[in-house]
């Protein structure tokens, strides 16, 4: 009897110990009422109400720190090769050049293509001086060619037409074309421009409480759109052009494994449309 008490006093002693762990990231994995649950505070919103609903519900991520990025790479951005998915330098419709591994030619250095990979932002922190915790939300940090990143600079995205510089798989700089806006941008390669279009959803999304501070020719000034007009266009153009691949599915699960939040508009691409887009004046459900 006594025994059986001992073991009775074991087992729950261990079960409380588990309950005040921390979840894994294999918890993280939303079944289908909890994912319902996730996005119910933004069912029946359209618009601007729906963007600030959605803000309550991504927004004060677990951001990690800029040093741990390196690490996260390796469960966020890597192919099935086992080498870092970049998108300034992946081609999947043509040759791929070069290629890095997690564990050699971080930057580092560099003189050309090809030599190292580092943390890119794709919203430039300069235009948010630096701040965290954008500075090292993981949504918006891509592992990217050290060169191609430092030749895009603090660029808007844009389209380009006749290009003073392309890189090894086509992504271009010139002056923008997109709009009313004339100045020099970066456009990345056709393939993931959905990619970057829904990035930046996010991160105007996730820190609407910050945007209107933020001081750049494409997003910031303000909490609604958050993004200037000719970008708007252009991006919501790309995020339907170019729809939510697996790639992107696999590394919102994995983020959300690392910062407990996700990108709504890769779970739901049509919550675009709803806030900014040909629906806004029409409200959002959960299907």
């Amino acid at each position: 009897m006594r025994l059986f008490r001992f073991l009775l006093y074991l087992s729950l002693f261990a079960l409380c110990l588990a309950c005040k762990q921390k979840p894994s990231d294999s918890d993280t994995n939303l079944s289908t009422n909890t994912y319902r649950e996730y996005y119910s505070a933004a069912t029946g919103k359209k618009g601007a109400e729906l963007k600030t609903a959605l803000f309550g519900i991504i927004g004060n991520p677990d951001i990690v720190s800029y040093a741990e990025i390196w690490s996260a790479f390796e469960k966020t951005d890597v192919k099935a090769d086992g080498s870092v998915w970049d998108m300034y330098s992946d081609n999947p419709s043509g040759e791929i050049i070069y290629s890095f591994s997690f564990h050699h030619k971080k930057c580092g250095t560099y003189r050309s293509e090809g030599d190292c990979y580092n943390r890119e932002h794709t919203i430039p922190q300069s235009w948010f001086k630096g701040a965290s915790p954008m500075y090292s939300d993981l949504f918006h940090i891509y592992p990217t060619d050290g060169y191609v990143n430092n030749r895009r600079g603090n660029l808007p995205l844009g389209e380009v037409g006749i290009f003073s510089w392309k890189s090894a798989n086509g992504s271009r700089i010139g002056q923008n074309t997109s709009g009313n806006f004339t100045q020099t941008v970066f456009e990345p390669i056709d393939e993931y421009k959905g990619d970057f279009a829904r990035t930046y959803f996010y991160m105007v999304t996730a820190y609407e409480s910050n945007v209107a501070s933020w001081e750049s020719p494409q997003v910031g000034g303000n909490t609604y759109p958050a993004i200037k007009n000719w970008a708007l266009e252009m991006f919501l153009r790309w995020h339907r052009e170019d729809p939510v691949s697996t790639k992107e599915r696999d590394r919102n699960q994995a983020v959300f494994g690392i910062q407990k939040n996700r990108n709504p508009f890769i779970d739901h691409p049509e919550l675009a449309e709803h806030v900014w887009g040909n629906k806004k004046n029409q409200p959002f459900n959960l299907k």
